[in-house]
């Protein structure tokens, strides 16, 4: 028997689209400017309850903690995640905007290489921030493979 339960709604995926970040981010003045966008997108996700912030949700591979919890209806994957920094906050929105309420071929068809390139980010974060990135990413990968 499966438990459904209803997750926290946020805009990413729905409102606001990868469209829409690739916009923003490219009409953004230089680096400083995307990274206030990426922080102000980081405002936008709603906390996580402290009960989804459990060690078995947390993402390894990730600096700061981060918590990513899934939930499947009709064939489509929704995502809540939270982190305790605001940088990677915003960074979970970049990608929650690429795969939230998709099917796991829209999400396995989704170019998120191409993604984060055309978002001028990647060069600009540091080592660790850029592989916190692709374990949320891989993380996302694995749950709905």
């Amino acid at each position: 028997m499966t438990t459904t339960i209803t997750l926290p709604q946020h805009p990413f995926g729905s409102e606001i689209t990868t469209t829409d970040i690739i916009t923003q981010m490219q009409t953004a003045t230089g680096w400083e400017d995307r990274y206030r966008n990426v922080i102000q997108l980081g405002k936008k996700l709603p906390q996580l309850d402290d009960s989804y912030k459990q060690d078995q949700l947390k993402i390894s591979g990730c600096e700061s903690q981060v918590w990513l919890h899934h939930q499947v209806v009709n064939n489509h994957y929704y995502f809540i995640a939270d982190s305790d920094a605001r940088i990677v906050r915003g960074l979970i929105t970049l990608v929650l905007a690429a795969y939230n309420g998709k099917t796991t071929a829209e999400i396995n068809a989704f170019d998120i290489d191409a993604y984060f390139d055309s978002l001028g980010l990647m060069a600009h974060l540091s080592p660790s921030r850029g592989n916190g990135l692709k374990a949320i990413v891989e993380q996302i990968k694995q749950l709905a493979y």
